[in-house]
């Protein structure tokens, strides 16, 4: 029986959207909680952004009833209970309680069921394991209200056995530790993670980037991937060398510029000095193609910076943004500082940054049909003039007075003439 707790009503419950759906929900012999993590992050004092609902009734009556009340009813995860019903705009998906029936360590198979607790225990820590209902009662099957006040991420029962029913939770354990973990972690859970650690081999690549993706953002990212890396876990994962120590420093310089997480730049510090590095992560992790793209921007646009103690001038950071284009240009800037070994809110890196993010894009004022126009046949020659051109007009401040573009088009022209001539 799962221990009720006698603590303040959740705020969240207060929201008239969600008092209506528990409403519909509720009743007729079937009941509804809100479950997981709105729960604990309640306890935690932590912002809640998302509220999930678990219910008695089966996903054909959780529509039925939706549809009754005018409710937009989406079977989002049908096949494992899940519905999602949007409320004012709002979306909260419904899932019918479950029961483990099969599990082979990447899916289960689950039967619906009606007990709360059982539910419960199924999930991964005892921490995301607490529910309430609409009056703000809080249950506890799992003890994890006693984690929560400890700042202690556990697995219910026995941690071998609940990572085999699904080894992503290796990658959750520490995702766990790292937003909501104080002290050292679960030692238990250290031990079953390395005897099931081939398991992640077993993973599908997207769950895995998407998962490392949150365990970036957490407030203690590099305390926690530098003991992954310890454990062997990180190179499984990455397949090359890590650098939690880069990842520490642009983290802090995150924190001294008062910036968000930037998972794909914090991934950038981890694992990318190179090229090759992006070109390997891409398939190992399945990156998008515009998490690739990025990755291997920053990387070249690095280069240009390297083993800089201090950034460029103003002058060559605008020849830098130009070049780079501004998004490789920030980043390449931020990967710089971490590795400058300068303190987080140097002054003189933080100008730079915030150079880089206010000053407009230059844009070449000209292009290949203002060469035709001065007699140039189309074709290389005209791709030729231009490269001299830009060359000439980045020397020249980016200027933008046709006077002088006139004048810096005519010196471009002779210098072609010039080197195709000797």
């Amino acid at each position: 029986m799962a221990a009720q707790l006698r603590i303040a009503s959740p705020s969240f419950l207060d929201d008239p959207r969600l008092r209506r759906l528990l409403t519909v929900l509720n009743g007729g012999g079937e009941e509804a909680r809100v479950v997981g993590g709105a729960v604990r992050n309640h306890l935690m004092h932590v912002p809640v952004h998302e509220v999930d609902i678990a219910t008695t009734a089966t996903p054909e009556v959780v529509i039925a009833r939706a549809k009754a009340s005018e409710l937009k009813c989406v079977p989002t995860g049908i096949d494992h209970g899940t519905v999602t019903i949007v409320v004012d705009h709002v979306p909260y998906e419904v899932t019918t309680l479950r029961e483990d029936v099969e599990t082979d360590g990447r899916r289960a198979k689950v039967a619906f069921g009606r007990d709360f607790d059982a539910d419960a225990m199924r999930r991964d820590f005892t921490i995301n394991a607490l529910s309430t209902r609409a009056d703000g009662e809080i249950f506890d099957p799992a003890g994890g209200f006693a984690d929560i006040e400890r700042r202690h991420v556990r697995f219910i029962g026995d941690a071998d056995v609940r990572i085999r029913e699904d080894y992503l939770r290796i990658l959750r354990f520490f995702r766990f530790h790292a937003a909501y973990g104080v002290g050292e972690p679960d030692a238990g859970a250290l031990q079953a993670i390395g005897a099931n650690r081939d398991g992640l081999d077993s993973l599908s690549r997207e769950r895995v980037r998407a998962e490392l993706l949150k365990l970036l953002e957490a407030r203690a990212a590099s305390d926690v991937v530098e003991l992954m890396s310890g454990l062997g876990l990180l190179v499984r994962i990455l397949g090359g060398v890590a650098m939690p120590m880069r990842l520490a420093q642009l983290m802090a310089i995150e924190h001294a510029r008062e910036e968000k997480p930037d998972a794909v730049l914090r991934l950038a510090a981890l694992a990318v000095l190179t090229r090759e590095d992006a070109e390997r992560l891409r398939p190992r992790l399945r990156l998008s193609n515009d998490g690739y793209t990025r990755l291997v921007q920053a990387a070249d646009a690095r280069a240009k910076l390297h083993a800089r103690a201090v950034p460029p001038p103003f002058g060559e950071l605008r020849t830098f943004l130009f070049l780079q284009g501004r998004r490789a240009a920030c980043d390449a800037t931020a990967l710089a500082h971490a590795e400058s070994g300068m303190a987080p809110d140097h002054a003189g890196w933080r100008s730079a940054a915030r150079f880089l993010a206010d000053t407009p894009e230059p844009r070449m004022p000209f292009g290949g049909a203002d060469i035709v126009r001065r007699g140039v046949a189309p074709g290389k020659a005209v791709g030729e003039v231009l490269k001299i051109l830009q060359a000439a007009w980045i020397r020249a401040g980016f200027p933008d007075a046709p006077h002088e573009l006139a004048r810096l088009i005519g010196e471009a022209l002779a210098t072609y003439d010039e080197r195709r001539n000797a």
